[in-house]
């Protein structure tokens, strides 16, 4: 398996797949509560193998970002089924409330799955501290306004932060109202040369020219992909960078 499918790229587009109750739904200003199943034009349902299918007729994207609401919310268990198809062909970074080792540990030994690590969901930082040298383990840094979510040591210690941190600032999912540029750029400071993704807010091009001037890796993305505000011959020209 690949190591990554950053590499080799100035600018990265990470389409994301937020789950709740099975299917894709529409996520907004992190009020998980009111999420419905998505409608797009780029799916006839919210099927997640269909609005999968949907996001790659747009550009071929070698893998996606997927939130287990359900599962980080501690409503059922982890979806299983349903990602099995996916993890065939694609490489799938997985938010599914992991906060015990052992969990960690499955995921990491599941080929082509990037267990996502969201600080709202630790307790403490122990399974951080046990898996943050593995190459395939992603934090994520989950903010709600100027709230930190999650122990304040995870934060705290950038030394026990893996290579890949994503910034995840709920409030701007699906708001329109742009990415957190000033903690983005507060974190890449504190990160050195680890790769920083951002979540939340991203609006179109220059929205991603912005964050590749700060030197953001990548931006997860799912609102400007479904609304056409990147149209594929953008999407091309940005992955091809």
């Amino acid at each position: 398996m690949a190591i990554s499918f950053l590499t080799g790229l100035i600018v990265h587009i990470i389409p994301v797949l937020d789950i709740k109750d099975g299917l894709v739904v529409r996520a907004r200003l992190g009020d998980r509560r009111s999420y419905k199943p998505i409608e797009t034009p780029l799916s006839p349902t919210a099927d997640m193998a269909d609005v999968a299918a949907g996001l790659r007729s747009l550009y071929p994207f070698p893998g996606f970002y997927i939130a287990d609401l359900d599962a980080i919310e501690r409503r059922r268990e982890r979806l299983a089924d349903q990602l099995e198809p996916l993890l065939s062909n694609l490489d799938i970074w997985l938010d599914s409330g992991f906060n015990e080792h052992d969990d960690i540990e499955t995921a990491l030994a599941t080929d082509r799955l990037w267990p996502v690590l969201g600080s709202e969901s630790q307790q403490d930082s122990s399974v951080l501290a046990t898996f943050h040298k593995s190459p395939r383990l992603i934090l994520s840094l989950d903010f709600r306004g100027d709230q930190f979510l999650g122990p304040p040591s995870i934060l705290e210690n950038a030394d026990r932060w893996p290579s890949r941190i994503i910034v995840m600032t709920l409030g701007r999912i699906g708001a329109n109202s742009g990415p957190d540029f000033e903690r983005l750029a507060e974190i890449k400071r504190r990160a050195g040369d680890r790769m920083v993704i951002a979540a939340g807010g991203v609006r179109g091009v220059h929205d991603l020219e912005r964050l590749q001037a700060l030197g953001i890796s990548a931006a997860l993305v799912a609102t400007s992909l479904h609304s056409g505000a990147l149209t594929p011959d953008m999407i091309a020209s940005l992955m091809k960078s």
